[in-house]
C-alpha cells in the first residue's frame, strides 16, 4: 500500500543509508505478514494513524538510548518485562498499576543486589501483536486463522472473529495512548516514591520467605534514605518518581511505518547542536525484532535499520555467528554503543552450546551491545492436564538459564546487562514451581494467558530476589 515517505537523511548518530525510507521495507520479503481481505478498510485505518500524534517523544527515546549505552558499558542494568500478548482488556487502572508496582518492586531488589542503577522497560502499551508458527489452526474440526494478537484479530475461536480486522490497528493506538497516559500520571503522582517503599503492597505474595527477603531490602533502603536526609544529601524529587519506558515487538510494519516520524529532539538531549532531524518510531521507546523475522535480507531488518530508537534483536539457537555479525553491521553501521540489545533466548539446556560463540562473534565484530537474557521463550513446554494440553514453563529452568547466562558472560569477559521476562502482577497459575510449588494440576486454577505462560507476582519477585543474591555473590567472589 502507498504510505507517505520522507526524503533520505543523515539521522542523529547514525546513517539510515542512501536508499532507506520508512516504506523501503515494502520492497523486501516479509515474514509473519497479515493478509487483510478489505484493502479499502486497511487504507482508511492507516490514514487515521498517519494523522494521529506520536505516542512517545524523541527526548524520551534518546534518554533511553543514553541509558542503554551505560548498560552496554557495564555501568547499569536493564529490567524488561510484561505481558506475552497484551490485550485491550488489560487497559484498566488495576492492571496497569499492578504491572508498574511489580516492575518497581523487582527493580528495587535488583538495584540493592547488583549495586547498579536499574532502567525499567515494560512490555506494555503496545505489545498487542504476536508471531505464530502457523497462520492457521484447527479448532473442533474447523480451520481458522490463528490468534495473532488483539491488534490483528480476536481470540474467540470462530472464523469470523479470527478474520484480521484493520480497524483493530486504530484501536491499538487508542489503547496504547490510554495506557501510556495512566503510566505517566501514576508515576508523576507518587506511585514510585522511594521514601515509602512499604506502600508497595506485596498483594498476592504470601510466602513468608519471600516477604522476609523483600522487607529486609526495604528496611535497608529506608535506613539509607534516612541517612541521606540527615546529611542533607536527599534529592526528594529524584526519589519520588522513576522512568518507565515502553516496548513491544515491531511486528506489524504498516502500523510502525504510520507512526514513524521525522522529528527533532530538544537541544538539551540531542548529541548535536543544533539537533538534526531523525526518523523515530513513536509507537514505543524501544522495539525489537523477533526470532522469526530477523533475516538480514527481509522486511523487518530493513525497517529497523533506519529508525533512531534503540532496538532489540532476539537471538536463539538457530542464529549463526556469521549471521549475527552481518545483522549488527546492517542495523548499526556506525557501531553506536548500546544502540542494539541482543536478547538471548536459548533454553536452559542449550545456552552453554550457543552463548559463548555468539559473545565471541560480537566481540570480533567490534560492536558494543547490551546483552540481555530472555529465559522464558527457550523453556516453554506443553503438558497434558485434566483440562487438556497447556503451555507452561518451569521456574527452575528459567532461573537456571539466568544463572548460566551470568556465569558464561563473566567467564567470557562479557557483561550480562539485563533480563527480559514475561510476567504479570496478577495471581495467575501459568508457570510451574517456585516457592509456592505450583504443579501441573494447579495450572488450570487461574490460567489466563492467551499465548505464552507468564510468571505471576510471587514468582517474578522470587526470581528477582534469587538473581540479585546470585549476582551480588558472584561480584563479591570476583572482588567486583
Amino acid at each position: 500500500m502507498d504510505l507517505k515517505v520522507g526524503k533520505e537523511i543523515m539521522t542523529n548518530g547514525h546513517s539510515s543509508g542512501s536508499n532507506w525510507t520508512p516504506s523501503s521495507w515494502t520492497s523486501k520479503e516479509i515474514k509473519q505478514d497479515v493478509i487483510y481481505e478489505d484493502r479499502a478498510a486497511v487504507d482508511v485505518a492507516l490514514a487515521k494513524l498517519e494523522r494521529y500524534p506520536p505516542l512517545v517523544t524523541p527526548d524520551e527515546i534518546l534518554k533511553l538510548r543514553n541509558n542503554l549505552k551505560q548498560v552496554a558499558l557495564g555501568k547499569a542494568f536493564v529490567l524488561q518485562g510484561g505481558h506475552c500478548a497484551e490485550l485491550f482488556d488489560y487497559c484498566t487502572q488495576p492492571m496497569v498499576e499492578s504491572m508498574i508496582k511489580l516492575l518497581l518492586q523487582m527493580s528495587l531488589v535488583l538495584i540493592w543486589g547488583a549495586d547498579k542503577p536499574v532502567h525499567r522497560i515494560g512490555r506494555i502499551a503496545g505489545q498487542y501483536a504476536k508471531p505464530r508458527s502457523s497462520p492457521n489452526e484447527v479448532i473442533d474440526g474447523v480451520s481458522m486463522p490463528a490468534f495473532r494478537g488483539d491488534n490483528i484479530n480476536g481470540f474467540e475461536p470462530t472464523p469470523e472473529v479470527r478474520r484480521p480486522d484493520p480497524g483493530r490497528l486504530v484501536e491499538a493506538y487508542h489503547h496504547s495512548a490510554a495506557t501510556l497516559n495512566h503510566i505517566r500520571a501514576a508515576l508523576n503522582t507518587g506511585l514510585a516514591d522511594l521514601h515509602t517503599p512499604l506502600d508497595w503492597s506485596l498483594g498476592h505474595v504470601l510466602d513468608e520467605k519471600i516477604k522476609k527477603k523483600y522487607l529486609s531490602t526495604v528496611k535497608e533502603l529506608t535506613r539509607a534514605l534516612r541517612f541521606m536526609k540527615t546529611i542533607q544529601a536527599d534529592s526528594s524529587e529524584t526519589l519520588k518518581t522513576v522512568d518507565l519506558f515502553t516496548s513491544h515487538e515491531g511486528l506489524v510494519l504498516e502500523y510502525e511505518q504510520c507512526l514513524t516520524r521525522l522529528l527533532s529532539p530538544s537541544p538539551n538531549v540531542s548529541p548535536t547542536s543544533p539537533p538534526e532531524k531523525s526518523y523515530y518510531a513513536t509507537s514505543a521507546h524501544f522495539l525489537w525484532i523477533g526470532d522469526r523475522t530477523r533475516d538480514p535480507t527481509h522486511a523487518h531488518v530493513e525497517f529497523f535499520r533506519g529508525i533512531a530508537n534503540p532496538i532489540g534483536i532476539k537471538v536463539g539457537p538457530s542464529m549463526l555467528s556469521s549471521s549475527l555479525s552481518t545483522l549488527l553491521d546492517i542495523v548499526n553501521p556506525n557501531k553506536e554503543i548500546g544502540k542494539v540489545t541482543l536478547i538471548s533466548r536459548y533454553g536452559a539446556d542449550k545456552i552453554d552450546a550457543h552463548l559463548p560463540g555468539h559473545i565471541a562473534a560480537v566481540r570480533e565484530s567490534g560492536h558494543t551491545v547490551v546483552w540481555q537474557c530472555d529465559p522464558m521463550h527457550g523453556n516453554t513446554q506443553t503438558v497434558e492436564t485434566t483440562s487438556g494440553k497447556i503451555k507452561t514453563r518451569k521456574f527452575s529452568h528459567i532461573l537456571s538459564e539466568l544463572r548460566s547466562a551470568l556465569q558464561i558472560h563473566r567467564c567470557c569477559g562479557s557483561f550480562l546487562g539485563g533480563v527480559h521476562l514475561e510476567l504479570t502482577g496478577e495471581p495467575v497459575t501459568e508457570c510451574l514451581g517456585g516457592s509456592e510449588g505450583l504443579e501441573e494440576e494447579d495450572l488450570s486454577t487461574n490460567y489466563r494467558s492467551f499465548c505464552d505462560p507468564r510468571l505471576n507476582e510471587k514468582q517474578a519477585l522470587e526470581l528477582a530476589l534469587e538473581f540479585a543474591d546470585f549476582y551480588g555473590g558472584d561480584q563479591e567472589e570476583d572482588g567486583a
